[in-house]
């Protein structure tokens, strides 16, 4: 990686730390969905009774979203507003937190996808709540997925930076 926290020119050292590619994220939301609409059957095969989906479970992936959508919108503020340094520790951290949220949440939120597609036309007493919950999880994935996006894209260095 280069002196800078999140550049796309290559550095003295040559490497720099790419963006997180779209079809790495299709693809953990891909295996999500799969796993989230297999688990009701397997669930029902082993335990006789499909999982519930509380409302802690996708408000907390909204608390999570929100969480880091407020460090983008800071680390952007910093960076590219008014033009401070991020030391590269920290800058390195919030790199390594949007990353890993960014996939978290692709797959999480595919699964409950999934989970709430295995429930769509069933007449079980259940079967509208768990859709609406999961679906709700969904969205929550996705607004993880985008806020990870934005700290990523607010870690990259201005290219009229002095410093690089």
């Amino acid at each position: 990686m280069s002196g800078a926290p999140y550049d796309d020119r290559p550095g003295p050292s040559g490497g720099t730390v790419q963006p997180t590619r779209p079809p790495v994220l299709a693809g953990w939301a891909l295996a999500g969905l799969v796993l989230g609409a297999l688990l009701r059957p397997v669930a029902e095969r082993i335990d006789g009774t499909a999982p519930l989906v509380s409302w802690a479970q996708p408000l907390g992936l909204l608390l999570v979203a929100a969480i880091v959508g407020g460090t983008a919108w800071m680390t952007h503020r910093a960076i590219q507003v008014r033009r401070e340094r991020l030391d590269p520790q920290r800058a390195v951290n919030r790199l390594v937190l949007a990353r890993a949220c960014a996939y978290a949440g692709s797959l999480v939120g595919g699964g409950y996808l999934g989970y709430a597609l295995a429930w769509l036309g069933d007449a079980s007493p259940l079967a509208d709540d768990r859709v609406v919950r999961s679906g709700l999880g969904a969205l929550g994935g996705l607004l993880t997925v985008v806020a990870s996006l934005l700290l990523e894209r607010a870690c990259r260095v201005r290219s009229d930076d002095p410093a690089n």
